[in-house]
């Protein structure tokens, strides 16, 4: 492939918006791997975003495979979910009350997932998760939940030890701030370990509510499930009478319209959602049986409410984007994009003999600069982030814009063309070596 030419980007008015950021917001962000802590220097500005790209407050143009975290399969801005915005924003933007909308959403999100014989829509990952957990010890009068050491499930207090995404990033183990109370009803397995979660319920025998898992681990970069793991999972918790409790909130319409669970064939009790379903806007949602889900305020007990809730502008962008996810060929068409990435990145990492790996499920990727195949959180953290941040920087300069962490997933969306890929590819080889090189 043909070699880049590497211009060194100027970002002078990104940082001078940057340094009047960090007066006003805390670390000058808003989440905390946006402030680019992991990887060195400035977070870029963004100023618009098209397509498969993003231009930054300066002008500069990148190829970008964060998509918002992965909510954009579709790209920034696709002409179809942008009329669906501005024609309900025209009706009004929020009611705070019902709306045929919601149940249109409901409706093809349950005809995705059969598990989920009932919905509610949320704000937000977190309030999914926390929601679902919630409901889970209602549901079975138990204090204990399992969740597995490097997924991610949200901010919400009883996740936030041994967890991916930012945790990871910053080198958290356990957030202060959470009662430890709190965080003993919590119980850590490694990913892929059935036998760990068995000697978990083994010693607490009747008191564990629930198992909540990422199907596909996509918060530590991206691991997949060994086979047989899911469904131990499933056998493992119908057993114990505790919930299986499956967060899609990435994987979720991102590697089939059904999500993992179609692909694994694995009908978890309670599943959360959020990113894609929302076509870019905040909303995220749970769902599951509806002996459960009947347990929600007005209905049961349960209590849980939001103001935003069923916003009119969000459903109208989720239901804009899975109208257009469901088209006949577009997962075939989006896996060809990825696989032609992931052949790509697998072609160069043999070439140079790199110390490095990479892993992709459907159009989620991850390398890892490790030279052991990544199975679980362990794993993970042996990946050398020194490295990482010197590859992350080189691939910007080449325009190639990746979650800026080592443990974060890259989301190739059906806007990226063959050239787009073919590009990332050339950065990639490029930028390899100047990790490699780096001392």
């Amino acid at each position: 492939m043909s070699t880049l030419k590497l211009v060194k980007m100027e970002r002078p008015r990104s940082e001078e918006i940057f340094r009047r950021a960090t007066e006003v917001l805390v670390g000058g962000v808003n989440s905390p791997v946006r402030a680019f802590r992991a990887v060195g220097g400035d977070p870029i500005v963004v100023d618009r975003a098209a397509g498969a790209r993003l231009w930054d407050a300066d002008g500069n143009e990148y190829i970008d495979y964060v998509c918002s975290w992965g909510a954009l399969i579709l790209g920034h801005a696709h002409p179809k979910v942008v009329e669906a915005i501005a024609t309900q924003a025209r009706r009004g933007t929020s009611y705070g009350m019902p709306t045929e909308l919601e149940i249109e959403l409901a409706a093809r999100l349950r005809t995705a997932l059969p598990s989920c014989e009932k919905v509610r829509f949320v704000s937000s990952g977190t309030e999914a998760t926390m929601s679902a957990v919630r409901l889970a010890r209602a549901a079975t009068g138990r204090d204990f939940i399992i969740k597995f050491e490097g997924c991610y499930h949200g901010h919400s207090d009883s996740f936030l030890s041994e967890a991916g995404s930012g945790l990871a990033t910053l080198g958290i183990a356990a957030c202060p701030g959470v009662p430890q109370a709190l965080a003993a009803l919590t119980l850590n397995a490694p990913y892929n370990d059935i036998a760990a979660v068995q000697k978990l319920f083994d010693r607490h025998r009747d008191k564990i509510a629930a198992v909540i898992v990422e199907p596909i681990a996509a918060n530590m970069g991206v691991v997949p499930p060994i086979a047989g793991f899911l469904q131990n999972l499933r056998d493992l918790t119908t057993r114990h009478a505790a919930l299986l409790i499956f967060d899609e909130v990435i994987s979720g319409f991102r590697v089939c319209y059904g999500g993992a669970q179609t692909v694994f064939g694995i009908a978890p009790d309670l599943t959360t959602l959020g990113k894609i379903i929302g076509g870019g806007l905040p909303v995220a949602a749970y769902g599951g049986r509806r002996d459960l889900m009947d347990r929600v305020a007005p209905l049961g007990p349960v209590y849980q409410a939001g103001t935003l809730s069923g916003n009119p502008l969000a459903m109208s962008a989720g239901i804009a984007t899975l109208d257009l996810l469901a088209a006949p060929g577009f997962y075939e068409s989006l896996d060809a994009r990825a696989k032609r990435l992931g052949d790509g990145i697998a072609a160069v990492l043999r070439e140079t003999g790199a110390s490095a790996t990479a892993a992709r499920v459907g159009s989620l990727l991850t390398p890892f600069f490790s030279g052991e195949t990544v199975r679980d959180y362990a794993g993970a953290k042996k990946c050398d982030t020194r490295r990482f941040a010197t590859f992350f920087r080189a691939m910007l300069d080449r325009g190639v814009f990746l979650a800026p962490s080592q443990f974060e997933a890259l989301f190739v969306s059906s806007a990226h063309s063959d050239a787009d890929i073919d590009r990332t590819i050339s950065a990639f080889r490029e930028s390899l070596a100047s990790a490699m090189e780096s001392s």
